[in-house]
C-alpha cells in the first residue's frame, strides 16, 4: 500500500479553517479541481465532478468535529488506484491563534500505474488543494 501526506500552514484560526473545509460537501468552496459536489445518502456520500466532467464518488468513513478531521474512501474515480482512504485534518499551532496546520493524507493501492506515479499524483492533488485553500483564506 502506498501513501502520501501534505501539510500547509494557513492564515486562519483552526476553527475558521475547519468551518471552510470541514463540511464533507464543501470542496467546491475552496478546491478549484472540484467545481461541483452533490450530497447523497444523507450527506454520507458525495458525487463530485472535476473540470473535465469526470465523476468521483466518495463515502465518508470517519468524522470528528471536536478534533477537526474526517476520512473518506473513493468508491469510483478516474484514478489508477483502489483501496483509497484519505484524511483531511486541521491542527492548532501552539501560540498561534490566527494560523492552523492543515494536513491532507491518503493511502491507496496502485492499479494500472506504478507506486511512484500514484504517490506523485496524489501528492500534487493535495499540494495544489492546500495551496488553493491558502489562497481562499487570504482572499
Amino acid at each position: 500500500m502506498a501513501s502520501t501526506s501534505v501539510s500547509r500552514i494557513v492564515p486562519a484560526s483552526p476553527d475558521k479553517a475547519w468551518s471552510l473545509i470541514g463540511g464533507f460537501d464543501a470542496l467546491p468552496d475552496w478546491l478549484p479541481y472540484i467545481p461541483e459536489s452533490t450530497a447523497l445518502e444523507g450527506g454520507r456520500v458525495r458525487r463530485l465532478k472535476n473540470p473535465e466532467g469526470e465523476v468521483i464518488i466518495e463515502r465518508l468513513v470517519d468524522f470528528n468535529e471536536a478534533e477537526r478531521h474526517y476520512s473518506y474512501a473513493i468508491l469510483q474515480a478516474p484514478f489508477p488506484v483502489n483501496g483509497y482512504v484519505s484524511t483531511l485534518r486541521v491542527h492548532a499551532i501552539p501560540g498561534e491563534e490566527n494560523a492552523a496546520e492543515v494536513q491532507w493524507s491518503g493511502r491507496f493501492n496502485p492499479d494500472g500505474a506504478t507506486e511512484n506515479e500514484v504517490v506523485e499524483l496524489f501528492t500534487g492533488i493535495y499540494r495544489d488543494g492546500l495551496d488553493a485553500l491558502h489562497t481562499t483564506l487570504t482572499a
